[in-house]
């Protein structure tokens, strides 16, 4: 036990003399959550803008009680009925400055927008049909048979930040995992204090119950900073009642990732070459596991290839967890499934290891 406190606070002092560790394991991914929680806090509906040439029986004869829900999604720009306004509209929706141009003909309504954008054309079609649809039922008189009532599952005061910090937490911790381990272990094996730790009268179990101690550590202040951040009232992270369950969650992502870095560092013959393999193992997993942004309209291979990933699960049960109120049932299976994950690459790892560089 004596070697094993001793071992962990050289570690620990050695993590926190060294500022560009403490910079990227800590401040880095803290920036990314305070960046991407400002850029989106108040996102809303993204509306869509028209143009009306002239009148349009339809838009003009609104009920105000239609006009007022559709002004979240719809915003209109009236203008006269001239051809120097018609064709100027046509201009601004091939420009993009508008989303589309609708005017009326011969009691026909037209609707003018531009291919260039699929996605804002389909919203534009879609809320201009229903608006024809409900004033035919208002002319004939007859109520509609049916009726839809939309809503959203989670609560109204739902943020961005309930989705964003769970996935930039597991990146954080995957980093700290990863560069950790890689870099202590390849900085010791060239200073050659893994040879001397080897001929030393410790066990190598000390010296790796040790480094995760540390890196243990570090993961909890990481969980421990980003929350506290989101939780700020700026932000507005509001914690579901089993939010506790990250922290298991944190440990067999810690262990799950510090895994690859002994992998990385059993490879690597300087911090360099450390550096290079372990930012090409994380940056593209972060981007494939939908850390930073999700993947629901991702192409099929790269939905396929994140399923893969231990990156995707992990920042998938933190979400869960932290902002979907789920419990054991959710988090359980990627416990598991991370543990497993760490103990093959540990393996294959051990049979990589070498205590020196000669």
């Amino acid at each position: 036990m004596k070697a094993f406190l001793s071992l962990s606070l050289a570690m620990a002092r050695g993590l926190a003399r060294d500022r560009a560790a403490v910079f990227f394991t800590l401040v880095f991914p803290l920036m990314f959550l305070m960046l991407f929680g400002a850029l989106f806090k108040d996102q809303g509906v993204d509306r869509s803008e028209i143009v009306q040439v002239g009148a349009v029986k339809v838009l003009d004869g609104m009920p105000d009680e239609q006009r007022a829900s559709l002004r979240d999604v719809l915003k209109i720009e009236k203008t006269d009925g001239s051809a120097a306004a018609h064709n100027q509209a046509l201009e601004k929706v091939r420009k993009g400055d508008a989303d589309a141009a609708v005017f009326q003909r011969d009691g026909r309504v037209e609707l003018r927008y531009s291919a260039a954008d699929q996605v804002r054309s389909g919203t534009v079609r879609g809320v201009l049909d229903s608006i024809v649809q409900q004033a035919n039922q208002r002319a004939t008189g007859q109520p509609p048979a049916f009726a839809l009532r939309t809503g959203t599952v989670e609560d109204e005061a739902t943020k961005p930040i309930q989705f964003l910090t769970p996935g930039l937490l597991g990146w954080a911790v995957a980093m700290g995992g990863v560069f950790g381990s890689a870099f202590n272990l390849v900085s010791w094996r060239r200073k050659r204090i893994l040879r001397r730790l080897w001929l030393a009268p410790i066990n190598a179990r000390t010296v790796v119950g040790a480094r995760i101690g540390v890196n243990l550590m570090t993961a909890f202040a990481q969980t421990a900073i980003f929350l506290a951040v989101a939780s700020l009232p700026y932000y507005g992270l509001k914690l579901t009642g089993h939010w506790w369950l990250c922290l298991p969650l944190v440990v067999c992502g810690t262990l799950a990732f510090m895994s690859i870095g002994l992998l990385v560092g059993s490879f690597a013959k300087t911090e360099e070459a450390a550096n290079g393999l372990a930012q090409l193992i994380i940056l593209p997993m972060a981007f494939l596991s939908g850390a930073f942004f999700p993947l629901d309209n991702a192409p099929g291979w790269v939905r396929t290839v994140s399923d893969f990933l231990p990156l995707k699960h992990l920042s998938q049960a933190m979400q869960d967890v932290l902002s979907r109120g789920e419990s054991w049932g959710a988090a359980l299976p990627v416990m598991g499934g991370l543990l497993l994950f760490a103990a093959v690459l540990t393996l294959i790892a051990a049979r990589l290891f070498r205590w020196d560089s000669a």
